[in-house]
């Protein structure tokens, strides 16, 4: 058991841009593609993943340090820290759980597909952590490996219907067909995130206001266009976080990047899907009578649209008040300020864009995240400590966001709570 943990660790630690690649190419040899343009589309794919997360490294590594800067030029001091996906994937992995989650989850998927109870095939194996996560909660409230699997796999499932359920929207919106996101940092946010927006749009006053991409560029012309917004909103976050002038400039040019480059990595990423996605849909038309195929990806293929990245840019200082004003809330945003692109981008393209109702629906979920987050601080540390997770001096409980304040698994947390 211990040698395929650190097999699966060493395997894991190699990252999306070489994993992805690697499933890529053996999914379409099994689809009949020939070796070699299995090949290509994998290498393609691959290279726009190093494009991809280059540019989310360009956001998290300037809006992580911005966001930060803002909570402790503000001095706050709650006694839970957000520690960050990072982290909480640690965490994850070290439990004793975690060996089993990938070829469980991975025949979880393929009996789905076969039985037509799932349209994605989930290829974003770096992201099953997320499984291990809700898996590894609930073993050590039961100290049942059999419970722990059981949570993971229903967090499986949840996530591969709501990826079905969202990706027309991908392809509507988003302009990514044949593709969906079976993420948990972002498709746990959609069950209420979804509902919120279409609450939110039917408010008279509220829903006639409307702020995408499309009508700011209409109304200011070439300072509407997401490559301006990107700037102004750098740089009023380099502005709230307490930078001097030269690193205002240089957060608001780094904003700017992410808006310009983030949509063209996407495009090379569909050059290599593409064919994939052809071969897979036409070998399960012929064998099992499945005709629509969706290859699920991971989040950050959505993150890039202009209206995701304003709203998470907006929603960074109203996070961190939100942890000072609401009653109970024990979690200080810190790790994670910089995941929420991940968290809204099903929000945004449930709105459509409109970045006034993404902000309002947005402030409303994570919220609630925070509470979420707060009440599971107690085991997420003692998961940590079981893990010998390296915890941050002085700190005497941890969290996060991303996965402590995960909708889906707290309410799998709170179903096994009841029989432990």
């Amino acid at each position: 058991m211990e040698g395929l943990t650190e097999f699966l660790q060493s395997f894991l630690a190699l990252g999306p841009t070489v994993i992805l690649p690697v499933a890529i190419f053996l999914i379409g040899i099994a689809f009949g593609q020939k070796p070699g343009k299995a090949f290509r589309s994998g290498l393609t794919i691959g290279v726009a993943f190093v494009g991809i997360f280059l540019v989310v490294n360009l956001l998290v590594s300037n809006l992580g340090p911005a966001a930060n800067g803002m909570v402790e030029r503000f001095g706050i001091d709650l006694n839970v820290i957000d520690i960050g996906w990072p982290g909480a994937a640690a965490i994850s992995w070290a439990s004793p759980i975690a060996a089993f989650i990938i070829p469980l989850g991975l025949l979880v998927n393929i009996i789905m597909l076969v039985t037509k109870t799932t349209k994605t095939m989930n290829v974003d194996i770096w992201n099953f952590w997320h499984f291990t996560f809700t898996g590894a909660v609930v073993y050590t409230i039961s100290g049942s490996m059999i419970q722990g699997l059981i949570a993971a796999v229903l967090f499986q499932i949840a996530c591969l219907k709501i990826a079905d359920y969202t990706a027309p929207m991908l392809d509507k919106y988003f302009g990514l067909p044949g593709i969906s996101v079976a993420t948990g940092s972002t498709v746990s946010y959609a069950p209420i995130g979804i509902p919120l927006v279409w609450l939110i749009q039917k408010i008279p006053g509220i829903n006639k206001l409307n702020a995408d991409p499309e009508s700011i560029q209409k109304r200011f012309g070439v300072f509407g266009e997401p490559i301006f917004m990107g700037l102004v909103l750098g740089m009023a976050l380099g502005f709230l976080a307490g930078y001097p002038t030269g690193e205002v400039i240089q957060i608001g040019m780094s904003m700017a990047g992410v808006m310009v480059l983030m949509p063209r990595m996407v495009k090379i990423l569909m050059e290599g899907l593409m064919p994939i996605s052809e071969s897979a849909r036409e070998f399960l038309k012929k064998r099992f009578g499945q005709q629509d195929i969706y290859i699920g990806l991971d989040a950050a293929v959505a993150i890039g649209h202009p209206s995701v990245i304003a709203t998470a840019l907006i929603l960074v200082p109203i996070t961190v008040v939100l942890a000072i004003i609401l009653p109970g809330n024990q979690v200080l945003p810190f790790g994670d300020l910089a995941t929420i692109p991940f968290i809204v981008a099903f929000i945004v393209g449930a709105a459509r864009g409109n970045i006034v109702h993404s902000v309002i629906a947005g402030t409303i979920v994570i919220g609630m995240s925070l509470y979420m987050a707060t009440a599971l601080a107690g085991i997420h540390t003692q998961m940590a400590i079981d893990a010998a997770f390296s915890i941050p001096e002085g700190t005497s409980l941890i969290s996060s966001i991303d996965q402590g304040g995960n909708l889906i698994n707290y309410v799998i947390y709170l179903f096994f709570e009841i029989f432990n």
